[in-house]
């Protein structure tokens, strides 16, 4: 169904987005990935976190997570050593989430002096009352940072981890560009648009029943991981995202999402995941390894929409969580 043929005034609000489409593989260091290796030069220290940390009781080791999930089980957790409660005790390594390159990634916004290449990474544990989280970027130039003469073959692990979604499970990408489309909510488009999209909305279900096409789900922004386009804002609403240093309204540079696909967007499903023989969300198939491939969570089954300043790139960059 083409959302335009519907609501032709969409038609100057379209943008592209590029589904990054991660599945379990061997990504190496000069791979765009979720969860590879990262192109880091040995002699470069590698990203920590030195503010306090909630405290744990216990974990899992990043090992033995690894090992239960080639096992196809759980992993044990154990209780957390009181000399390496994190927190007071010392820095904590980042876990690098994902790296980017343009080269890989239609759409990808360009950094500060040129940079080509992205790269991801989150403190594993929470900060404050709030179980807030830590994110940072690093942005390089590709050729540049290849010519290292020595690259890290191991980053840093903290012992446990808190969670087992904590620690991404290594994925290959295949990129796909589909057009994006505004959340249509608030003031993201005109009203009287807004009301019109509510109304059709309303009429797909009378018709069709609970597996009707909807805008927000099935015809705007797609799920899962993601360059550009639009952000999806289903668990808080629409908030404006401005650069703190110069006040520019902020582009959305990358989502992330625990999730490629799940009930309420069963119609971005790939084809090859699909049963042709079923209807609506009863068709998806493929197991964890399609709805879940990189084994990570982001908030209580939420979108990490990471936003950077597009009048200057080395302004500091911006996440939230929706």
């Amino acid at each position: 169904m083409s959302v335009e043929a519907v609501f032709p005034e969409l038609a100057r609000y379209r943008a592209q987005t590029t589904r990054l489409h991660p599945r379990p593989g061997r990504p190496g260091m000069h791979d765009s990935h979720v969860g590879g290796p990262m192109l880091w030069p040995e002699d470069e220290p590698w990203p920590l976190c030195h503010e306090p940390h909630q405290h744990e009781t216990e974990g899992y080791t990043p090992e033995e997570i690894r090992s239960a999930r080639a096992a196809g089980v759980w992993p044990p957790s154990r209780p957390w050593p009181r000399t390496e409660t994190p927190g007071k005790d010392g820095p904590v390594p980042f876990v690098g989430l994902a790296q980017l390159f343009r080269r890989d990634i239609p759409g990808l916004a360009c950094g500060p002096d040129g940079a080509d290449l992205v790269q991801l990474f989150r403190c594993p544990f929470t900060h404050g009352p709030y179980l807030e989280r830590r994110y940072r970027l690093r942005w390089r130039r590709a050729r540049d940072t290849e010519h290292a003469e020595r690259f890290l073959a191991a980053p840093p692990e903290v012992p446990l981890l808190r969670c087992e979604h904590e620690l991404p499970e290594p994925c290959v990408l295949h990129p796909e560009e589909v057009d994006t489309y505004p959340w249509a909510e608030d003031d993201t488009l005109p009203a009287s648009l807004i009301a019109r999209i509510d109304a059709w909305d309303d009429a797909q279900v009378v018709e069709h029943g609970p597996d009707a096409p909807s805008y927000q789900y099935d015809l705007s922004i797609p799920p899962g991981w993601r360059v550009g386009g639009y952000p999806c804002w289903a668990s808080t609403g629409p908030m404006a995202i401005d650069c703190a240093s110069c006040a520019t309204p902020m582009r959305l540079l990358l989502t992330a999402e625990g999730y490629e696909m799940d009930a309420g967007s069963h119609s971005w499903v790939p084809l090859e995941d699909r049963d042709p023989t079923l209807r609506g969300k009863e068709s998806i198939r493929g197991g964890q390894s399609v709805a879940q491939p990189t084994r990570l969570r982001f908030g209580r089954d939420r979108d990490l929409h990471v936003f950077t300043c597009p009048a200057d790139p080395g302004h500091a960059p911006q996440w939230a969580l929706a």
